[in-house]
């Protein structure tokens, strides 16, 4: 005998019984007619779900001899719906009677659901009393004080990693200006609250926060449009050309409102589009009514969606479903009529208003607001948690699966291939290993989608390489080239950042630098960027020393011996023990940094400068005291006057080379040289060569021997 295990999905399909209003702006009239608000898009949740069961039924390698079913229940979204249909599911009947199963042969192994957090939390409130497994497909329901923590399974991916992805893409495009739009209710109040510190402290500020409301009384419908033309208004007027929004399933039917609900003529003939950074748990949505409606401003929006790919066998099954080839599907009539705006035949009346619904109708013509052939992020969470729960009772002794709570033990350490080709892993936390994909929505002028999946946010990656981003597949709405989201322009490169007062910190006036500052990347202040000049001195000081020595050593006018002997082995100590090195001067100009040969000991320098100073006035006093010396041709003179010029040169070089800095130090060091050597060789040897050129007959023995009287 085979065994029947239910799982439950409990999902949104349709408001059948939330009654809206549908309202129609004509020729500047306002047209208001009852209807049921109906999101066909939900449907395909079912499918994906009937799916994954018909294949672990059909695999004799899952469950063999038992037969996995499952039930269909619509939340309606309020909590007295989903409060009813979960003890629906445990008493099997449909009569409620509560702790009372009539089915012995089939059983509740689990429940899948639901979309929205609020919910899932209803239903777990049931649920955990009986300690039956919850698998979450959308978002995590929010927790409080008052909730204690249930055991939920969360088949998506964490909000947090979500919101690390979101900022990763502003701060890589460089989009510092946002606007935020998100639902009012507790969960869009919690997303606002959790992404406000964190992308503010990273540089990234608002133009506008906006929670977009909803009604469900008539009483409540004029106060909605006129807050919804002031947020339309807001937006579409902002500077910013950046949207986050954050939202339920259902939201994108909601913001569809948007670029019909202005104040303004010229906002309403010209909207201009802006890039629509999406949160996963919005789908690609509509109303019924919103068949004809133009979704292009929307195009070219970046999505975070559940990563997803498409099973095996999964388009050929959706091709061939039809209201005449499913049965049990009490879902699908209704979906099928609302979709394709047609109606089936009532056999008990002969009166039928509308379209005629063949059955034959395809489902591919459906806008992608209505329907879509592959699997998205939430229906592919559905064919994931439909394996975990078959993988988990697989595991289970078949005597012992009526003991649900063992369950719990299977599903928090999972872990399986599924058709798809991923590896699904649950954790010890009731959390699968997912990631999210980025993808780009491109909607055509027929209301198709195509998603093309241009990025990915992978929570095992290291924290640097959690995004990875392919930009060039991305394309972005007519508007764009390359879309630029700032309050103000970058600085000019010598000004700096301005607060205005009263502004968020992305506000600012471009003011000049003060003297000896510069603007950084950021466009703060911070020491000027200097020119850098490179001084090389290095080796002219050691070539310098070493010249002295050879000149000390050859020159026999040297003051003595001893003296050039001893300069020689200064010189060269002073080489030894500390040689002059590359280095960097900072301060002493402001708008250059200084790249020069530091000398080494600064003692030792300076020792080796006065014993040269020294040598030179003991042989300038000498070369005074002889300059009278009775000589037919005396040259203590000559050297006299050149010891003048050599002593006047370096007695002006110490000024000029203290008060000169960087690269015309060395020049006032390489004049000076020039200078004293060129007095020393041109006083010495002028004369002699005047003698030589100009007077060659001075030139003999006899001159050079004759005594002066």
């Amino acid at each position: 005998m085979e065994h029947a295990c239910f799982l439950l999905l409990q999902i949104r399909v349709f408001k059948l019984q939330d009654r809206r209003f549908e309202l129609n702006i004509k020729n500047n009239f306002l047209f208001i007619r009852a209807v049921q608000q109906v999101v066909p898009k939900g449907y395909q949740h079912i499918v994906a779900l009937a799916f994954a069961v018909k294949e672990i039924n059909e695999d004799p390698h899952i469950l063999p001899n038992i037969t996995l079913g499952f039930r269909l229940y619509d939340s309606y979204s309020n909590a007295r719906s989903t409060y009813l249909a979960t003890l629906l599911l445990l008493s099997m009947v449909k009569k409620f009677v509560p702790n009372y199963i009539c089915d012995v042969e089939s059983y509740l192994a689990g429940v899948i659901g639901g979309l929205d957090s609020e919910i899932s939390f209803y239903a777990a409130t049931v649920l955990d009393i009986f300690k039956i497994p919850q698998l979450i497909y959308g978002s995590a329901p929010v927790m409080n004080d008052k909730s204690p923590g249930l055991p939920f399974y969360q088949m998506a991916a964490s909000e947090a990693l979500q919101y690390e992805g979101i900022l990763s893409l502003l701060l890589h495009f460089r989009w510092t200006w946002i606007g935020v739009i998100a639902t009012d209710n507790e969960n869009g109040e919690r997303f606002v609250q959790t992404i406000s510190p964190m992308f503010t402290n990273s540089g990234v500020c608002f133009a506008f926060i906006e929670r977009i409301p909803d009604f469900s009384f008539i009483s409540e419908m004029y106060g909605l449009l006129e807050r919804a033309a002031n947020i339309q208004d807001k937006i579409f007027s902002s500077k910013a050309n950046v949207v986050v929004t954050s939202g339920e399933s259902y939201s994108m039917a909601n913001f569809r409102w948007l670029p019909y609900l202005s104040k303004r003529d010229d906002l309403i003939n010209n909207v201009k589009s802006k890039v629509w950074i999406i949160t996963a748990q919005v789908e690609f949505a509509s109303f019924v009514f919103q068949r004809n409606w133009d979704s292009g401003v929307f195009n070219g929006a970046i999505a975070f969606e559940i990563h997803f790919r498409n099973p095996p066998g999964f388009h050929q099954y959706v091709v061939h479903r039809n209201p005449s080839s499913t049965d049990g599907d009490g879902f699908i009539r209704d979906f099928w009529q609302q979709a394709f705006g047609c109606v089936f035949p009532d056999i008990t009346t002969d009166k039928v208003e509308g379209n005629i619904c063949t059955g034959e109708e395809k489902l591919e013509n459906l806008p992608g607001s209505f329907f879509e052939m592959s699997m998205t992020g939430h229906s592919y969470s559905i064919h994931c948690a439909v394996y975990a729960m078959a993988h988990a009772l697989h595991a289970i002794n078949p005597k012992d699966q009526v003991k649900k709570h063992k369950l719990h033990h299977f599903l928090r350490s999972i872990s399986f291939n599924n058709t798809a080709g991923d590896v699904v892993f649950i954790n010890q936390n009731g959390e699968a290993a997912s990631s999210l994909d980025i993808v780009n929505w491109i909607i055509f002028p027929n209301q198709s989608l195509h998603r093309v999946r241009v990025g990915r946010i992978d929570p095992q990656a290291p924290p640097d390489q959690k995004l990875t981003l392919d930009e060039d597949a991305i394309t972005w709405h007519r508007w764009f080239n390359q879309p630029l989201s700032v309050c103000t322009e970058r600085c000019l490169p010598g000004s700096s950042k301005k607060v205005k007062e009263g502004q968020p910190p992305c506000c600012y006036d471009c003011i000049p630098c003060p003297e000896g500052k510069i603007a950084n990347q950021d466009g703060k202040e911070k020491n000027l960027i200097k020119w850098v000049h490179l001084i090389e001195r290095c080796q002219e000081v050691k070539f310098q020393k070493k010249i002295e020595v050879i000149i000390c050593v050859s020159l026999p006018h040297c003051p003595s011996d001893i003296g050039g002997s001893s300069s020689s082995n200064n010189n060269l100590y002073s080489l030894a023990t500390s040689p002059p090195y590359p280095d960097v001067d900072m301060y002493s100009m402001t708008e250059e940094i200084i790249l020069e040969c530091n000398e080494g000991s600064v003692t030792m320098f300076y020792c080796v400068l006065i014993y040269m100073s020294c040598l030179a006035t003991v042989s300038f006093a000498v070369a005074f005291l002889a300059r009278k010396l009775p000589d037919s041709f005396n040259e203590a003179k000559f050297i006299t006057f050149s010891m003048l010029v050599f002593c006047s040169v370096w007695l002006s070089f110490i000024p000029s080379y203290l008060s000169t800095k960087g690269k015309y130090m060395v020049a006032v060091e390489i004049f000076s040289i020039l200078a004293s050597g060129g007095g020393l060789l041109g006083c010495i040897f002028s004369p002699k060569c005047y003698i030589i050129i100009l007077k060659p007959e001075l030139n003999n023995r006899e001159q050079l021997i004759r005594k002066k009287n």
